[in-house]
């Protein structure tokens, strides 16, 4: 829940807001105003709790909106599209942003209006592999990939060979960047783990050192003592008999 940082009129205005399912822009602009702060730890503080406040509103939201028209369903996605990018949850930006799309890809052989362009496609695929979600990046790649040849079929007449081709190559380019990073972050999440295990059987090994070499280090000092009172006994055998004589 949000605590009471920043100025608690404001956020329990906010929350209000989406309580009451108003989902205009006027809670945006609630929302952007707590987000002003010369203190950066009440900032940080403030974002973290409205992230958890919004996700936990809009699982509740998702459910209720279900028997709603396909533009409503739409219209509040893109509220919380708008919101979440405010306080900075990129992650749930762009997993709604991609359900909204998908929605409308679903919902277009019906009306031609939901119609999601190459290049809407394509920028989510770029926005998606700056912000490190490869796969979803790749998908993207694919969706813009087909979309863009479907409209290069339907313009073969009017269209420019040579432009089309070059779009068609930049898709695929970007499509492959998504998909060797998505490989090269397997790799090395895969090398961790092996520099993980290997620090851990080094630790165990050393630890098993120590302990052998400290008993052996025991041992020889034991030794040494012993052979330390043999050498004063026999010192002092001698010294005896010499005063004998």
């Amino acid at each position: 829940m949000v605590r009471d940082t920043g100025t608690p009129h404001q956020i329990s205005l906010f929350r209000s807001q989406i309580t009451t399912r108003r989902f205009n822009d006027e809670s945006l602009r609630i929302l952007e105003s707590l987000l002003v702060f010369k203190d950066v730890k009440s900032q940080i503080e403030t974002r973290s709790d409205l992230k958890q406040f919004l996700r936990f509103e809009s699982l509740s939201i998702f459910h209720e909106i279900k028997y709603k028209t396909v533009y409503q369903k739409l219209f509040i996605l893109q509220f919380f599209v708008r919101a979440f990018a405010l306080i900075g949850d990129t992650e749930s930006c762009l997993a709604l942003k991609y359900e909204a799309l998908l929605y409308r890809d679903v919902k277009s052989s019906g009306d031609q209006s939901l119609h999601v362009s190459y290049l809407e496609w394509l920028n989510f695929a770029h926005h998606s592999l700056d912000q490190g979600f490869y796969s979803i990046a790749t998908q993207a790649s694919e969706k813009a990939l087909a979309c863009f040849q479907k409209k290069d079929v339907a313009d073969a007449k009017t269209g420019d060979f040579f432009e089309n081709a070059r779009v068609i190559d930049d898709i695929k380019r970007l499509k492959e960047r998504a998909m060797r990073s998505a490989a090269s972050g397997s790799v090395q999440a895969q090398a961790a783990e092996y520099l993980k295990r290997k620090v851990v059987e080094k630790s165990r090994t050393c630890s098993s050192f120590r302990t052998e070499t400290k008993s052996a280090a025991s041992t020889l000092f034991r030794n040494g003592i012993k052979k330390r009172h043999a050498r004063e006994l026999r010192k002092h055998q001698s010294l005896q008999q010499n005063i004998e004589f």
